[in-house]
């Protein structure tokens, strides 16, 4: 012990002291407090010190802006160690003495469980909590899912533990899973409940019984939990180990819940997550950027306020930017503040706007039709049509309007940002931030990084996408940047596969299987075919390079996708239907070619459209337009739908090769 401070330290990163006759043990692991093995150590060893006759109770509380913000992931891969998470919170809840969690902060994961182990539960407004191990793959390991269902009854934990889904304090104290929350200090304020604590038998989670429920009612939430679980195997044992803990003593629940946690750890689906989760860390880390401050940005402007700019718009005033939306014309620019205002009140039931009222939100939005309300705009961002005159010669206005040192950014899907930046003066200050639709609901932002932009412009827009909630991913300049030029190749396999023998409904019905939401023409419906025919019109073709030209044919008789009822399907009532005319087409499209159809299998399918992907992620590495082939997997995971319980495909094709 520190005889100056009376600080003991149990660990590196487990310290305490006394105030009073109650031991106040402080978790310091930075920067979230990520549960490590010194951690485990440490806790133990300041439990075993409580175990003095001059401390009444204990308060566990964690440094910084965390409780606990769950496992070291870093130990997935590593052989488990002693003490294990389990034998920690089977330590904090067999405690003679009371024990009191004092959360500021998250607590997450293990972190929660930690929490869920404690006798009693005091929090701050700032606090949220959730066990997001069905992210990674996984179940809680130490007691989440039988202490939780035990502590909020079935119906909570079934709708919490299988999703992963994140609770703020307000709703964690509806629920029960904390027991009060204050406004002061919230060691101070547990300190107080533990000293009140005093003689007090402590209230363990696990000796609680989970609140009775009728049959039918176990059985209706059960059924909807697996039905959202979509056959995963993490979210599935999560919904029947919540489920066990109404009818397992708490040993038997445990060591279930243990069992499965190890042998889903051990799973490939597990390591692919994982992959994903290191995948995001080490996008954060930009070649170049190294010591380069962000600069401040208060102000967005966005021009242009169709579907994609409104969205834009929208992720920006919940993050709480001030927002100028400029639009060609009074009645556009009310038409945008009208859906801008639908946006945020949509968000706002959801429960997507960080707290703030819809109204709130949009009082931070101001629309017109003068671009002259941009000029103390720190950003502007373009979500203009999709043409190079169109936005150079945009471009080229805002730079006589716009402060000398506002960042000028383009939501430009294909084009090139390098001729855009040529209309304006400063070119260093141009950037590409491409969105996805719906931007305000989707969480990829490729940020384009031209040869010429400043890096404290890089890290000013990076900066500004994670304001936004999204994942930034740094992109180099090429026709489609990373996401649509990989999208493009896996679009002609798709088409080849057609003329080859199989059907817009098989090779979707494949896809789909392999765990894409959508499969490709169910995709390009949705998205709309005219303006990939636009493109396709306006770009001169390779005679060289197998075409197929169904899509041309389906757009000149009108079938532009699901918007008009007609697409590479027919849309009746909200359903797909298999259209007979789009089987015509593709079979006259064969016969022109003197292609003889053959049996295409789904596995066929499937190693041809990720293997298109593969090859064109490939060429993206050798060319430095994507950093590392993790990257590539983030942008079709959050921008393209490829499963994240395969770890994307670099990711996937590297594991096929290693067998």
């Amino acid at each position: 012990m520190n005889p100056v401070t009376g600080v003991r330290r149990h660990s590196e990163t487990v310290s305490s002291r006394l105030d009073g006759d109650v031991l106040v043990v402080v978790l310091d692991n930075p920067p979230v407090n990520a549960v490590s093995h010194s951690m485990r150590e440490g806790l133990l060893a300041a439990l075993t010190t409580a175990g003095r006759d001059d401390v009444v109770a204990i308060v566990v509380t964690g440094a910084g802006t965390a409780f606990v913000g769950g496992a070291d992931i870093r130990e997935f891969d590593a052989p488990i160690t002693t003490p294990t998470l389990p034998e920690v919170t089977a330590a904090l809840e067999s405690s003679a003495k009371p024990v009191i969690a004092a959360i500021d902060g998250v607590a997450l994961g293990g972190g929660l469980e930690l929490a869920l182990a404690c006798h009693r539960r005091i929090a701050t407004a700032r606090s949220s909590f959730a066990l997001p191990e069905v992210k990674l793959g996984i179940v809680p390991g130490a007691g989440g899912t039988q202490r939780l269902p035990r502590l909020v009854g079935l119906a909570a934990a079934l709708d919490l533990v299988p999703t992963g889904r994140t609770v703020g304090a307000d709703e964690a104290l509806r629920l029960g899973l904390v027991d009060e929350l204050v406004d002061t200090d919230v060691v101070a304020a547990a300190v107080a409940v533990a000293t009140r604590s005093r003689g007090l038998s402590p209230r363990r989670t696990g000796a609680l019984a989970v609140p009775k429920l009728r049959a039918e009612e176990t059985a209706d939430l059960v059924a909807a939990a697996t039905a959202k679980a979509k056959g995963r195997p993490a979210p599935l044992s999560a919904v029947l180990l919540v489920r066990s803990a109404a009818d397992l003593p708490l040993a038997t629940g445990l060591a279930e819940e243990r069992a499965t946690f190890l042998a889903l750890r051990a799973s490939p689906e597990a390591a692919a997550l994982r992959h994903v989760f290191f995948a995001e860390r080490a996008a954060a880390r930009v070649a170049g950027l190294e010591g380069v401050a962000a600069r401040p940005v208060a102000t967005i402007g966005v021009v242009g306020l169709g579907l994609m700019g409104s969205g834009i718009a929208t992720a920006a005033a919940i993050a709480g930017y001030s927002v100028v939306g400029v639009e060609q014309s009074a009645e556009a620019a009310s038409a945008g503040e009208m859906r801008i205002a639908d946006l945020i009140a949509r968000a706002a039931r959801s429960g997507r706007t960080g707290g703030a009222d819809a109204a709130t939100v949009a009082a931070r939005v101001v629309t017109g039709d003068d671009l002259a309300a941009l000029a103390g705009a720190d950003l502007v961002i373009e979500a203009v049509i999709d043409d190079h005159d169109a936005k150079a010669a945009l471009f080229g206005r805002l730079d006589g309007i716009v402060r000398p040192d506002a960042i000028l950014a383009t939501n430009t899907s294909y084009l090139d940002p390098d001729r855009l930046a040529e209309a304006v003066s400063n070119p260093e200050r141009v950037i590409g931030l491409h969105f996805f639709s719906p931007a305000h609901v989707m969480r990829l932002v490729e940020v384009v990084r031209r040869a010429g932009t400043a890096p404290e412009i890089l890290a000013t827009a990076i900066a500004v996408a994670r304001r936004l909630g999204k994942l930034p991913v740094v992109t180099g300049v090429c026709e489609g940047f990373i996401g649509n030029r990989i999208f493009s190749a896996y679009r002609r396999e798709a088409e080849y596969l057609l003329e080859d023998g199989a059907s817009p409904q098989t090779i979707d019905a494949a896809m789909e299987a392999h765990g894409f939401a959508m499969g490709p023409f169910a995709v390009f419906d949705l998205a709309g075919l005219e303006i990939a025919w636009a493109r396709r019109k306006r770009t001169p073709r390779d005679p060289a390079v197998r075409h197929v030209d169904v899509a041309d044919r389906l757009c000149e008789a009108g079938r532009f996708g699901a918007k008009v009822g007609r697409g590479w399907w027919d849309h009746v009532d909200g359903r797909r239907v298999a259209s007979p005319e789009v089987a015509a087409l593709i079979a006259a499209s064969r016969a022109a070619k003197g292609i003889v159809p053959r049996p295409v299998t789904a596995d066929e399918i499937v190693a041809r459209l990720t293997g298109a992907m593969v090859a064109e992620g490939r060429a993206l590495l050798a060319e430095g337009i994507a950093a590392r082939a993790s990257d590539i997997d983030l942008v079709m995971i959050n921008g393209y739908g490829f499963p994240a319980y395969r770890g994307g495909p670099m990711w996937a094709a590297e594991q096929g090769a290693r067998g």
